[in-house]
């Protein structure tokens, strides 16, 4: 399932400029501490497209833009829990662990599953799975536990 994305570089170098301002950061000071060239920062700034994205990443970062999370799922061992409905599976962030689950409904309604067993379904469509608890997670789209729960109006 292709998805677009857009990135409004505008609106990012205004966004970095107001915060680089608001922290009180010189072109070079904010040059320095992202390990790049000051001349490189006013290119940046004045909306330059021809800058390393290693270098973009590096700016962003000291001005607090760059949203360090990453929600993998290193072993993946889901489970079917009868009572709720749900197919239960772990993600993890650094030392985070992040519990997440998806409902039944969700698995026969997107993943085509009448009468199927969720845990097959559920390991069939792991990417897709994985793809939407990410999206919620980093969208801090959380339950107020703190997990993700992902439903049938995720994948629509």
């Amino acid at each position: 399932m292709e998805r677009q994305f857009c990135i409004n570089w505008s609106a990012i170098v205004e966004e970095a400029k107001q915060r680089r301002k608001t922290q009180r950061l010189t072109q070079a000071r904010l040059a320095d501490m992202a390990g790049v060239s000051t001349p490189t920062v006013s290119r940046f700034e004045s909306g330059d497209k021809d800058i390393q994205l290693s270098t973009v990443m590096s700016i962003l970062t000291v001005l607090g833009m760059n949203d360090q999370r990453n929600l993998i799922f290193p072993e993946l061992k889901p489970q079917y829990i009868p009572n709720r409905r749900v197919v239960l599976f772990f993600g993890q962030d650094g030392d985070k662990e992040i519990i997440c689950a998806i409902s039944e409904e969700a698995l026969e309604d997107h993943f085509d599953g009448d009468e199927k067993n969720s845990l097959k379904l559920f390991r069939d469509n792991r990417e897709s799975i994985e793809h939407e608890a990410r999206r919620k997670y980093l969208a801090e789209s959380l339950e107020t536990d703190g997990s993700i729960l992902l439903k049938t109006e995720d994948f629509d």
